[in-house]
């Protein structure tokens, strides 16, 4: 990840940002608690076809088409194994949220990596 920046106090900004995705993690439960709470279906933005076309009352053609290319490695952010109940729903979402994370960073750095060698080992030293 070549230079961090330190701030004042000494904590580096890949630190911080780490510790910023972390708390983020611990609260992706409320994406499971606050639509019960409202008498929601789901969390926002994650709606099927049939919820799409309750909300507009359509679902537009490309939609329809492409629904079924991608399916969630971790389906309704459920982990095998996984017991009912909030307790258990809950760590279901936060044990996916961390397989996000990880697989989202792993393909980052490596994308990073490569098109870092293709600029040349002086390309990251210039700010």
């Amino acid at each position: 990840m070549g230079h961090e920046h330190q701030s004042a106090k000494g904590m580096t900004t890949g630190r911080k940002l780490w510790i910023g995705i972390g708390i983020l993690v611990l609260l992706s439960p409320l994406g499971i608690l606050v639509p019960k709470w409202f008498g929601a279906s789901g969390a926002w933005g994650e709606w099927g076809l049939d919820e799409i076309e309750k909300i507009a009352g359509f679902v537009p053609e490309g939609m329809k088409r492409l629904a079924e290319t991608w399916k969630a490695p971790l389906t309704d952010y459920a982990v095998p194994g996984q017991r009912r109940g909030l307790l258990g729903e809950s760590m279901g979402y936060i044990a996916a949220g961390i397989v996000g994370i990880a697989i989202t960073a792993s393909v980052m750095y490596i994308l990073a990596k490569i098109l870092s060698r293709r600029k040349g080992p002086d390309a990251s030293d210039k700010h």
